[in-house]
């Protein structure tokens, strides 16, 4: 009869799992912490109103729940469930009432330690990791249930023993199965997301092409002949240098959406990326004083690429750019290299304005700039010739706080030195 019951409760369990993937996959309110919490909540509640009793004890799943609400869905989520678990088992009431409440505040303490950092993990480790947390509420109730037993007087037979074994292994398989449907559900989603922004950036890769080859020839032909100009008539040097100028910029900008739209490795060479970062570094000093930032940097040597180098120095400087430039008179812009897994690790930090989540998620999309006269199309070529060199750019960010721009490279060689 319990293994029927706890299966019952499996089903109860995935009931919010399939909820969201089926009804609210494609909207907001799935990402609310509320939303998750009182949809867990309620699966808590019906496991423990539709629980076995037996031993004077209810058994049911009721911290399967909270523990996928702590881990996939955050804090606020999982003490929502919690208040959910208070709220039932007061309902029932009986004798062991102040033995429940004991057991889900110490079944609560590990899952929620884990629940801010569980999404860094990678799909395969968060369904371990889930399974191994599992364990922890098996392991308080069944302690709680020996405490009771001890302190009630009751023999415990060998009926009991089978209960706590069908209860432990149905209770963890419940948060692998679980757990395993929300990752597929979480994949399904990114694999969407990024098919959409394949497309999109196809699409104006195409249309960026096309446009700047067109224009690109004639406004070389148009520089050609002003410089033959300059030459001959000294008296419209004056004007000339602010054509020249404005000419510059817009052959800069039709070469950004060159490279946004194929980003192409020319010259392939293996070189010490610290070198390269240093010759950036020293590139944009001027600038940086310029602006009163105080620009600082630690390089680990002996980290060896195989790349472009000058696409690769172009994407550096335009991030190190916008890092200073975003960063007030007094600020600092700090520049690190380490490795990591034979990964070349370049994190850039800024103690500028910072962004919040709908300005990060931005971030790459061309024509988008939190800059009055920008284009957008600096970040974005520069996150497309890392992309290209199989390599990857992340942003963390936090308005008022600064931002940190994180760029991941694979290694060639690694040299001690």
């Amino acid at each position: 009869m319990l293994a029927e019951k706890l299966t019952l409760h499996i089903l109860i369990v995935l009931v919010p799992v399939l909820i969201y993937s089926v009804f609210f996959e494609n909207r907001r309110m799935v990402n609310s912490p509320y939303f998750s919490g009182i949809l867990y909540g309620a699966a808590s509640f019906l496991c423990m109103i539709f629980a076995y009793y037996e031993y004077g004890l209810y058994w049911d799943l009721r911290y399967v729940p909270m523990v996928l609400a702590l881990l996939y869905g955050g804090p606020a989520a999982g003490l929502i469930v919690f208040g959910f678990i208070l709220a039932a088992r007061t309902y029932l009431g009986g004798d062991a009432l102040l033995y429940g409440y004991l057991s889900a505040s110490l079944a609560l303490i590990i899952p929620f330690l884990f629940s801010k950092r569980f999404r860094k993990y990678k799909p395969k480790k968060r369904v371990q990791l889930s399974i191994i947390i599992g364990f922890w509420p098996t392991m308080i109730q069944l302690s709680i249930l020996l405490a009771y037993l001890v302190a009630s007087g009751m023999a415990a037979g060998n009926k009991l023993f089978f209960y706590v074994f069908i209860f432990s292994i149905l209770q963890v398989m419940a948060i692998g199965v679980s757990s395993k449907v929300l990752e597929a559900g979480i994949e399904r989603k990114m694999m969407k997301h990024e098919i959409i922004r394949t497309e999109k950036l196809t699409t104006i890769g195409e249309l960026a092409a096309s446009i700047a080859h067109e224009v690109r020839n004639p406004l070389t032909v148009v520089k050609g002949f002003l410089q033959l100009m300059g030459k001959n008539h000294k008296n419209d040097e004056q004007y000339m240098s602010l054509i020249m100028s404005e000419l510059g910029r817009a052959e800069s900008i039709l070469t950004d959406y060159l490279n946004f739209a194929k980003p192409k490795l020319k010259q392939i060479e293996e070189f010490q990326l610290s070198d390269l970062i240093m010759e950036v570094i020293q590139l944009l000093h001027p600038l940086s004083v310029k602006h009163g930032v105080r620009l600082s940097y630690q390089l680990k040597p002996g980290l060896y690429i195989e790349t472009d180098r000058s696409q690769l120095k172009q994407a550096f400087v335009n991030l190190l750019k916008n890092a200073i430039e975003a960063t007030p008179a007094g600020g600092s812009v700090r520049a690190q290299l380490y490795s990591k897994k034979m990964n070349a690790i370049t994190v850039i930090t800024d103690t500028g304005k910072g962004m919040n989540a709908e300005q990060l998620s931005k971030i790459g999309t061309v024509f988008y700039s939190t800059k009055d006269e920008g284009t957008g199309l600096g970040t974005t070529v520069s996150i497309r010739i890392i992309e290209t060199m199989k390599g990857r750019v992340a942003y963390k960010s936090e308005v008022g706080l600064g931002t940190e721009v994180t760029m991941t490279l694979p290694l060639k060689k690694l040299k001690n030195k």
